[in-house]
């Protein structure tokens, strides 16, 4: 079998390949914390954006989470089931769908608020070697998914 010389094409090589394997590593350091809580990964950063905005719209919890509403529908549809969050047509604007935290959901935030922190001391990173990697794959996601809006529009 020939094997491949171009250094262009391994897999070492490429970022999306090391942003998701990171990610799924990532991932599974929140899982024995959100087990304790009963929710999901994806539950748990729908909650990080109502904990932190209150109610929003389907369309703002999306923009958030770089989410479509086909996505998000059956996953707040399964958190509405279980009590934590309201779905209710705006009066203003019926195409509008405003989620908001019950009494619930808003509970859930004091057990959820060590996470954070264990997770950055599980990631064996000091708190400013943390900071700055955050703030380095938040300026990435901001240029990626700008250069993505630009591409559509043409």
């Amino acid at each position: 079998m020939e094997t491949m010389h171009n250094p262009q094409l391994k897999l070492d090589n490429q970022i999306c390949f090391t942003i998701y394997a990171a990610s799924r590593e990532i991932t599974k350091l929140y899982q024995p914390h959100l087990d304790q809580l009963g929710i999901t990964y994806s539950q748990y950063i729908v909650f990080l954006v109502l904990w932190e905005r209150g109610a929003c719209t389907v369309k703002e919890l999306g923009d958030a989470l770089y989410l479509d509403s086909g996505t998000l529908t059956p996953l707040l549809k399964r958190l509405q089931a279980a009590g934590y969050i309201n779905r209710e047509r705006s009066t203003e604007d019926e195409r509008k769908v405003i989620i908001s935290l019950t009494e619930k959901g808003r509970e859930l935030q004091k057990k959820a608020e060590s996470i954070p922190a264990m997770i950055q001391e599980a990631t064996c990173l000091s708190l400013d070697e943390y900071g700055q990697l955050l703030g380095q794959f938040r300026d990435l996601l901001h240029r990626v998914h700008e250069r993505n809006v630009e591409n559509e529009r043409k």
